[in-house]
């Protein structure tokens, strides 16, 4: 047969010469016995809407726009602007990060050759049916399991199994959909198609959705359910309170009660977390790195163990030449270059070693393919010379202990040739007469130039590195030490694992692993997971998708399966795993600057509680929405985008709620008893609302820019430009834009008093700060209130 590329096909006759008719193809096709894609796939861009847009958060400010509306009072709707601008960027760039996924997966899909009615046809993979004659030759992909016809091919079965070396196989067996064709052209009868097949059941069991493992997103949600339930009572509260005062209308009561409770939700949190890993993963796509779920950037920069698939991550997949001695240089290349039509990867290697040195090919007049009998390949030159190359032992036969020596002096993780001279060889291709060795080949696994550089960076970042393949152990170990991974001696062959005790002292002492089933790499990241560790995972097989699954950040291949592409958080779009470094500093950056610009937003979510709890006894609520939209702007908002963008490269350290409380307490506490102060001076001396309204703003104003500047410090030149743009803003509102924020100018009784209270506020506030922050941990009141909350947040 000839292959439909113009290659030919083994052997002839039988099932393989016909195929079905199409009667046959229609019959299977009705009785859904079809090759259907059970691949796992991204969410729809459905999915991604339904899951930005019907949220509690989203809810919770949809109701509170809605009563506002209802007084006519529009201008008092702006917070709405945060709610869809948080809406827009997270659809936004989970629909971009699809989309390149998705083209990923199309422009690696191919059609395949099959035989029907007597006649080659090239068909989608999704069109193969049951029964169906596939043709394939080198470098094809086995588009559903099935069982050899015809030919003796090698397969290339690591996306499957991870075990790098080619499967010899014969007329009977069984080839898996997802290996390649390594060398040999076949043919084969399809068994199972679609869900049936070996790599769509591995796909079956990761289909189930993965919940986001992160703690920014963790302690947001805590925040936003708890603000939620504590704005119903105290919201209900407040209103009935400023309504039964007999002073204020419905539209005043619902003005008050909305920006009490609005305040309560860190709106504006929400939209810069969902900003910066915006900015983020536009960063790190410019880099060649696609984030299809934002949150994994802090997941990545908070891991503490990675685990690595060996093939593809710290080896490129491919072959090379590293050592050759005596002169087998010529007669390997030439070998080579006479198989070229169908050569493995171990003969595409030698060939690229001879291209690159400028080693010319002899002529031949014979050429002899590769042999899973004999184990190796020969050609016979122009001149009449045999020369045959291939495992030693085979090539050298009963004289191999004469080689042995030299074949064991060799690196470990090379796989070693033999090139000799022969007499000749058989019609079957058998070498004829005594070898005389010309030399020898060191061939192994091409590692990536940069993994060295890469395994260096999370050695010195305290990332404890697990290397786990379905690659013989001693190989992984070898070639896992040859990159620096630290403790590679210690290797298990997981096949020997059998009770979670094994597994567990393996996890626990071992740092590589080998001949690892799909199954078993999933138990092992479960494993590390459960013993407290924030795990990585990097992949790109079939084999790799379960265990990608499991772990709290994943990281696949673009070259890889399409499973292994849709299930992982992160895909590296040119397979350069050198990258992971910059997406761990791009976490970084985010985190360390969310905790700090957090700590603004809580700040607020605090004082207007507990501001809310204090106006049911002492109403009214001194803020109307608007008012509290210029506090955002100035104190939260434009500070909190400015600095969260700046270079920061720390590790990650403490937890995010921690670090956020023990800034914003302080603060939240000196605001909290300021206004309280200037409400009961207010009404002590009689002042207008409209007073009382100013009063208060300024002391929010004059704690805040005083919680600005202690976050800020050391100060350097945007720190400081960011401390006037803030003052510029509170400046600007309380003047030029009075009359639309309902700001009205104070007595000199009042300013002298409000001026006193905030200078006592701030020395307050400094002193609380001091305390939260001390290197022994928060202490004091602020101490005490953060261990409740954590608390509280542990039991969400």
């Amino acid at each position: 047969m000839e292959r439909g590329d113009g290659g030919t096909y083994l052997g002839g006759g039988g099932r393989a010469a016909s195929g079905l008719t199409d009667e046959q193809v229609a019959e299977r096709v009705r009785a859904g016995q079809v090759n259907a894609n059970a691949d796992v796939k991204t969410k729809s861009v459905w999915q991604i809407l339904g899951e930005h847009t019907f949220t509690l958060f989203n809810a919770v400010n949809v109701a509170m726009a809605a009563l506002v509306v209802s007084t006519g009072s529009y201008k008092n709707v702006a917070f709405m602007a945060v709610v869809v601008s948080n809406l827009v960027i997270g659809v936004f760039q989970e629909i971009r990060a699809k989309r390149k996924v998705d083209r990923l997966s199309i422009l690696t899909a191919k059609d395949v050759c099959v035989l029907r009615a007597g006649e080659k046809r090239h068909v989608p993979v999704s069109a193969v049916v049951r029964d169906d004659v596939v043709l394939l030759a080198h470098g094809d992909q086995v588009p559903a399991d099935g069982v050899v016809l015809e030919g003796s091919p090698r397969m290339d079965e690591s996306l499957l199994t991870g075990e790098s070396n080619a499967i010899e196989k014969a007329v009977g067996d069984e080839v898996l959909s997802g290996s390649f064709v390594d060398s040999g052209a076949f043919a084969y009868r399809v068994t199972r198609v679609g869900r049936d097949a070996y790599a769509a059941q591995i796909n079956a069991e990761a289909k189930y959705v993965k919940r986001v493992r992160s703690e920014i997103l963790s302690t947001l949600s805590a925040i936003i359910r708890l603000g939620t339930i504590a704005l119903v009572p105290l919201g209900a509260g407040l209103f009935a309170r400023i309504i039964l005062m007999g002073r204020y209308g419905y539209d005043d009561a619902v003005l008050q009660t909305v920006a009490a409770v609005v305040g309560m939700i860190p709106q504006g949190l929400v939209l810069l977390t969902s900003s910066v890993f915006a900015i983020a993963t536009t960063r790190l796509a410019s880099r060649s790195v696609l984030v299809q779920q934002s949150y994994c950037v802090e997941t990545l920069a908070r891991v503490d163990v990675l685990c690595l698939d060996k093939t593809g991550t710290i080896t490129t997949g491919a072959m090379e030449v590293a050592e050759v001695r005596g002169d087998a240089a010529q007669a390997a290349v030439t070998i080579a270059a006479a198989n070229e039509a169908d050569a493995n990867e171990t003969a595409r290697a030698i060939l690229e070693y001879g291209r690159a040195r400028g080693v010319e090919a002899l002529a031949v007049t014979r050429a002899v393919p590769f042999s899973s009998k004999t184990k190796c390949s020969g050609c016979v030159t122009a001149d009449g010379t045999a020369l045959v190359m291939g495992a030693a032992q085979f090539v050298m036969g009963s004289a191999f202990g004469r080689v042995e020596d030299e074949v064991r002096s060799f690196p470990g993780l090379m796989r070693v040739l033999v090139v000799a001279r022969v007499d000749g060889f058989a019609r079957d291709g058998a070498a004829v007469g005594t070898p005389r060795v010309l030399g020898f080949l060191g061939i192994r696994d091409q590692i990536r130039p940069t993994a060295a550089r890469t395994m260096g960076y999370f050695r010195e970042q305290g990332v404890d590195i697990r290397v786990i393949s379905g690659d013989d152990p001693r190989t992984v170990s070898n070639i896992a030490a040859a990159v620096g991974v630290p403790g590679a001696e210690k290797c298990v062959d997981a096949s020997t694992l059998e009770t979670d005790e094994d597994v567990e002292a393996a996890v626990a002492a071992c740092r590589v692993f080998g001949r690892v089933t799909p199954h078993m790499k999933r138990r092992l990241v479960r494993t590390l997971r459960e013993a407290g560790h924030v795990v990585a995972m990097t992949g790109d097989g079939v084999n790799d998708v379960l265990a990608l699954k499991d772990a709290d950040c994943s990281v696949a291949m673009a070259s890889g399966s399409a499973a292994a592409r849709n299930v992982a958080e992160i895909v590296l779009a040119d397979n350069d795993f050198a990258h992971l470094p910059e997406v761990v500093a791009e976490g970084r950056r985010s985190i360390n600057n969310l905790q700090r610009s957090a700590s603004l937003f809580l700040m607020k979510t605090v004082y207007s509680a507990v501001l809310a709890l204090v106006c049911i006894a002492l109403p009214p609520y001194p803020f109307i929405p608007v008012q509290m939209s210029l506090v955002s702007t100035a104190i939260i908002g434009t500070p909190s985008f400015l600095l969260a963008l700046e270079p920061n490269h720390e590790r990650v350290r403490g937890r995010f709620l921690t670090n956020v409380l023990s800034r914003s307490l302080p603060a939240s506490v000196a605001i909290i008893l300021a206004i309280v102060a200037s409400i009961a001076t207010a009404k002590l001396m009689g002042w207008s609302d409209g007073v009382m309204s100013t009063v208060c703003m300024f002391q929010m104003f004059a704690v805040g820019i005083a919680l600005i500047y202690r976050i800020s410090r050391p100060l350097n030149p945007l720190r400081v430009g960011v401390i006037c743009v803030v003052v510029a803003i509170v400046v600007a509102g309380t003047t030029v834009g009075a009359g639309f924020f309902s700001v009205v100018s104070p007595t000199f009784n009042s300013a002298v008093t409000s001026v006193a209270i905030a200078a006592a506020a701030i020395v307050l506030f400094n002193r609380l700060y001091d305390e939260s922050v001390a290197e022994a941990g928060p202490r004091g009141l602020v101490g005490f209130l953060i261990r409740k909350l954590e608390a509280l947040d542990d039991s969400e």
